[in-house]
């Protein structure tokens, strides 16, 4: 008799229950247990979240702390320009919102996607007892905790905990090397990368008389797959780029096993789909440029991610901030504009929402280096079809006995824009995952 069938991923191989159950006592152990495995995960999953047709959260991190203050600009404020007398924008070169409040003027980008009616601006977001420490305020906003209190694990770690059991590894995607807190899960999910071909699992030229471990995986799970006679049989990124769901339910090496399979599964998609989708809108040359353009190929090509992650660093102004903040901004402007430009060409802006946050803004006052130390409450951007444009919250007073040891007060706990994000935009609640109830904003 002879068996046809389908399938897209050798994910999707492994989790075929009839095939899977008929082949186990022909594979090695450690495939014959993936099967159990992933069969019990989907199982037990009644919606397995796959990012292809659902709605998708882009996390950008402006990490060493934004200064708010001179991002979102309150130029009819007198406290403004006696606590700047240099940093202070003037008047006449703020992108104005409204007769009170404008965006610095690098910011062109957002402004564009701000009059297009894309842009929510959340004013005066922090938490209560803030801390100044780049390292602690971090853990905090990735964890989703009370600044007493230590999180072991992130607060989307904890969304793929809940929501998305039985998924590929790519429901959660870093663009980086270094796999952020907030993905930290009980059940590791995710993967991190800065370059599709790079992302592979590392092996020696067969060429060579060596049997390596990606080439033994790849002719294990080959079967009729890989189409291509001239591919790269060496292709595949290292084990230590995949945080990986699988848990060790054997040896040590059934585990960097099942892990390995999955890697080799990922980056073999993400390879062909980057090589496939071509961008349709101008990026800058930038690291975060480079970032969101990665992303919006992979949207591009139905990779199904729920949850993507970037990062833009430089934000820590202590000395001469006015230059360095201005190629920031002007960058992060450009970048989100190109992105939202690419995803509508492509027709999948309906779907996707671009959320910025900083670690903590930066104080009142300016000082004597013509920069900005460690603050508290800073504004966070909200980028999306279907947001409620326009300026949210309130803006924190500037009037020095309204300060707190320098700081502008927050008006806004920032886990009520997660909670926004969770319920009103990927549809499902926020508790379990931040932990106890949070009114979210009226964001969407």
């Amino acid at each position: 008799m002879e068996l046809k069938f389908s399938l897209k991923t050798r994910r999707e191989f492994l989790r075929t229950t009839m095939l899977g159950g008929a082949l186990t006592w022909t594979v090695p152990t450690f495939l014959a247990r993936t099967f159990s495995a992933l069969q019990a995960q989907a199982a037990g999953s009644g919606n397995i979240a796959t990012g292809k047709d659902a709605p998708i959260v882009v996390i950008l991190q402006m990490a060493g702390g934004n200064d708010g203050l001179n991002t979102v600009v309150p130029f009819a404020n007198d406290h403004y320009f006696r606590a700047r007398p240099r940093l202070a924008h003037k008047p006449g070169a703020i992108l104005k919102l409204n007769d009170q409040i404008g965006l610095h003027p690098g910011l062109t980008g957002v402004k564009s996607l701000f009059d297009q009616g894309h842009v929510s601006i959340v004013q005066g977001v922090g938490y209560p007892n803030p801390n100044r420490s780049h390292f602690r305020s971090t853990e905090i906003w990735q964890t989703a905790s009370d600044s007493n209190k230590v999180e072991k694990y992130g607060w989307l770690g904890r969304y793929f905990d809940n929501c998305c059991a039985g998924a590929d590894p790519t429901v959660g995607v870093n663009i980086g090397r270094q796999m952020p807190q907030a993905f930290a899960a009980k059940h590791p999910t995710g993967i991190s990368l800065d370059n599709p071909e790079n992302y592979r699992l590392a092996g020696v030229d067969p060429a060579g008389g060596k049997d390596p471990t990606g080439q033994s995986l790849r002719e294990m799970n080959r079967p009729e797959m890989d189409t291509d006679p001239g591919a790269d049989i060496n292709s595949g990124g290292t084990i230590g780029a995949v945080a990986g769901k699988a848990r060790a339910a054997g040896s040590v090496l059934d585990y960097l096993e099942r892990t390995a399979l999955d890697a080799q599964v990922s980056s073999d998609r993400i390879r062909e789909i980057t090589k496939r989708v071509t961008n349709q809108a101008t990026y800058p040359a930038s690291q975060l440029g480079n970032g969101l353009k990665l992303i919006a190929r992979l949207i591009g090509g139905g990779l199904p991610t729920r949850i993507f992650y970037v990062s833009q660093g430089g934000y820590d102004t202590h000395t001469n901030q006015a230059g360095p903040q201005a190629r920031l901004l002007q960058d992060l402007g450009d970048s989100a504009k190109a992105f939202v430009d690419d995803l509508k060409a492509q027709g999948n802006f309906e779907r996707v929402l671009l959320m910025t946050f900083s670690e903590f803004g930066r104080r009142a006052a300016e000082n004597a280096s013509g920069g900005t130390d460690h603050g508290a409450a800073a504004p966070m951007f909200v980028v999306g079809p279907k947001v409620k444009a326009g300026l949210l919250g309130r803006y924190p007073s500037l009037a020095p006995e309204d300060l707190f040891n320098g700081d502008l007060k927050y008006n806004l706990d920032f886990r009520s824009v997660y909670s926004a994000v969770l319920q009103q935009w990927l549809k499902t609640r926020s508790e379990p995952i931040l932990g106890r109830k949070f009114e979210p904003l009226q964001l969407v």
